[in-house]
């Protein structure tokens, strides 16, 4: 059975972006593969953040995952910072990575631009970490979205280069693009991101909170009037009736919005409630989780523990071929 890695950062509520683009194709990953799955916390401080809050947020991403159906007995969930052999392998595969392979990271650039008064090294070599992540657990598949493409493509050199100096251990690894490319917010241009103050938190799932931020969903920008004619194919949140309405519901959505039948309320209506019905096992699994927290810590700790014991022997295999004295 192949085995497949994926992480998420612990950045804040989880939102529909994280939930389409990660979390939702893991759940049919793990009945698929031997999977590992990861709260890369490490990677999170790369960014500024406040101190106190990193282990809510940890916390509150694992309660997320698990509620949303990732199952621990099918795959194995742990927190990236207690695995110390990430950061190990990390500083090894930095021996055998080009600086200039990371200075064209279109995302070191990106995140660059995003806080210029805290470019750090652990930026610059995010995308080594990452690869520390895959290789650890000899992952032949990623799942990623394409923004994420080049670093999964970064990694494969590493291992690559790994191979030809030392030895080989590591296998390629492949990108397993999701079903979805990209989660745009509610601006209907940028992908979601809490940063932005552009996304959809899981934790609005109701309603009248849905309701309220479905309002500032941009739509297509050519309708002025409810009785101007629309294109759903331009328009963000008919994109979003794709990923949780029914075929009749979008038909109904795409007749009424191309002949103006239905007005930007009625279609953000409709996809309201069907959202509001998808994540009612989520927000009920959320609660229970929530009354029971020595459970997700439980869960952590036996995932960190199942996936030392991978990290352990990979990095034994690893100091044998580097030639380091034990």
């Amino acid at each position: 059975m192949k085995t497949v890695f994926s992480g998420i950062q612990p950045s804040g509520d989880m939102h529909v972006g994280n939930y389409i683009g990660a979390i939702r194709n893991w759940i049919t990953l793990q009945d698929q593969y031997r999977s590992f799955f990861c709260v890369v916390d490490y990677h999170a401080i790369t960014q500024d953040y406040a101190v106190k809050e990193m282990g809510r947020r940890v916390f509150d991403m694992a309660v997320d995952i698990l509620a949303l159906g990732v199952d621990p007995d099918k795959a194995t969930l742990f927190v990236q910072s207690m695995v110390p052999e990430h950061t190990e392998l990390c500083w090894v595969l930095n021996a055998v990575t080009g600086h200039g392979d990371l200075e064209r990271m279109t995302q070191f650039k990106d995140k660059s631009e995003h806080q210029p008064e805290n470019i750090n090294a652990a930026l610059f070599e995010y995308p080594v970490l990452q690869a520390a992540d895959i290789l650890l657990y000899k992952a032949e598949l990623v799942p990623v979205g394409q923004d994420q493409v080049q670093h999964i493509e970064l990694a494969r050199r590493i291992a690559r280069s790994f191979n030809h100096r030392w030895g080989k251990v590591f296998p390629e690894c492949e990108p397993k693009l999701t079903p979805v490319a990209k989660v745009l917010g509610l601006d209907g241009q940028q992908k979601m991101s809490k940063s932005l103050n552009n996304h959809l938190p899981l934790a609005a799932m109701e309603d009248k909170p849905l309701r309220k931020l479905l309002g500032r969903a941009v739509t297509d920008v050519k309708r002025v009037e409810r009785t101007d004619p629309g294109d759903p194919d331009v328009c963000n949140v008919f994109a979003w009736h794709g990923m949780f309405s029914t075929e009749e519901d979008r038909a109904w959505v795409r007749e009424g919005c191309t002949t103006a039948g239905i007005g930007c309320v009625d279609c953000k209506g409709r996809l309201a409630e069907r959202m509001v019905a998808h994540f009612a096992p989520y927000r009920e699994r959320r609660a229970e989780l929530l009354a029971h927290p020595e459970r997700v810590k439980d869960t952590l700790h036996a995932g960190a523990e199942k996936a030392r014991a991978v990290a352990k022997k990979t990095m034994d295999e690893v100091r044998h071929k580097l030639g380091l004295w034990r």
